[in-house]
């Protein structure tokens, strides 16, 4: 089971509460979890990543075990505390601004 943890205006959208648990057959990559995480919320489609190129949106950043794996190949494996479930994937909505 893999845990997910959201942004809040991505779990109002879901309508997920909490932490989102996932089952992903095979190897647990980016791409895996998120094809599972828009499989079972539809409505997440197009809010994570690109309908058409499935590239991740510029202001979302991924996190796995205090690292930030943004800018990592999509089919590469995540940590084994991930696929474990012992660690959250987590999805964070960067915030753009300045003074």
């Amino acid at each position: 089971m893999i845990r997910v943890v959201l942004p809040a205006h991505l779990r109002n959208l879901a309508r997920a509460e909490g932490e989102v648990q996932l089952d992903v057959a095979g190897e647990v990559t980016q791409r895996a979890v998120l094809d599972a995480l828009e499989a079972r919320y539809p409505v997440l489609r197009g809010t994570i990543r690109d309908h058409d190129t499935l590239k991740r949106r510029p202001f979302v950043r991924f996190f796995a075990c205090e690292e930030d794996l943004s800018h990592e190949p999509p089919d590469a494996p995540l940590p084994a505390a991930i696929a474990s479930g012992a660690e959250p994937f987590l999805i964070i909505g960067a915030i753009a601004g300045g003074i």
